[in-house]
């Protein structure tokens, strides 16, 4: 077996064995089961008239709370993906283990990649899960199902994905609370960069806009972010923020278009480039 699917396979099974996971695993049920009962009740509730709401109106309201109830499972995601790869090297170092392994044949290279690979299935594993989990209690409430599911999985995963890039690349010159809290840090910088950038676009002030552009490019996590949201709108809310103009615009929970291509371009050699520092950053540290 390469040793990057062996660091991968090692990388797995210790996380499997923190209880973060665990942690993680029964907050996101519970999180399932109280928001199942939630969207349940909208389908309960009643007009003026007494009689209850059309399945439209249903439809819609299910719509923009399942947007809010993603932002925070993105944010769990981020936050676990980013306190995760802290450590991942950086533990290693100072304990010594790193000097074992690398005394045998195996380059420094294949561990970065093989650690990012273990905890990137964890991450994709997790999404594609909670995903899977939210969508069927939704569902099954209320009948509603997003126009683009997939594509809603891919888009909050590559947001977790792109924490775990950025902390493995600092955990290779940072200790792992460090690392992690400055990864953290740039998501929320990055969230509120897109924000300004929203408010550029609705004011029509470019200095603005060109705020949240830089942001997308230094980390794409928002503009993913913006991919996610756009996968759970319907259409008669594309139509409303459509002819809204530049006011539908500036919300950092709605998306009146898709990515696009260019940006989604950026992420693929943003997600190179991010592998290849860190590959780069621990070949030149000294252990």
């Amino acid at each position: 077996m390469s040793p990057v699917f062996v660091f991968a396979r090692l990388t797995v099974q210790e996380a499997s064995r923190r209880r973060l996971l665990l942690a993680l695993v029964i907050l996101t049920l519970l999180v399932v089961g109280f928001s199942a009962w939630g969207f349940n009740k909208i389908t309960t509730v009643t007009r003026s008239d007494g009689t209850v709401l059309p399945a439209q109106q249903v439809t819609l309201i299910s719509s923009q709370l399942l947007i809010v109830v993603t932002f925070m499972y993105s944010g769990v995601l981020a936050l676990s993906a980013a306190v995760v790869a802290g450590p991942l090297i950086s533990s290693e170092v100072e304990s010594g283990l790193l000097l074992s392994e690398l005394a045998r044949p195996v380059r420094r290279s294949e561990v970065v990649i093989g650690k990012w690979l273990g905890l990137a299935i964890l991450v994709t594993a997790y999404a594609a899960g909670s995903a899977f989990l939210e969508l069927t209690a939704v569902d099954w409430a209320t009948g509603y199902v997003p126009p683009h599911p997939i594509e809603l999985v891919i888009y909050v995963a590559a947001e977790g994905l792109a924490l775990l890039s950025l902390g493995l690349l600092l955990s290779t010159r940072l200790s792992g609370i460090t690392g992690g809290v400055i990864a953290l840090v740039a998501w929320l910088m990055a969230w509120i960069a897109g924000v300004v950038g929203d408010i550029g676009t609705g004011l029509q002030n470019s200095a603005l806009q060109n705020v949240g552009t830089i942001s997308h490019l230094l980390l794409p996590t928002d503009g993913l972010w913006r991919g996610a949201v756009y996968a759970m709108e319907p259409d008669v809310i594309l139509a409303t923020l459509r002819a809204a103009g530049t006011a539908g615009r500036a919300n950092p929970f709605s998306a009146v278009d898709p990515p696009p291509t260019a940006f989604l371009t950026w992420v693929v050699v943003w997600f190179a480039l991010m592998l290849t520092l860190s590959v780069w950053s621990f070949r030149t540290r000294e252990i």
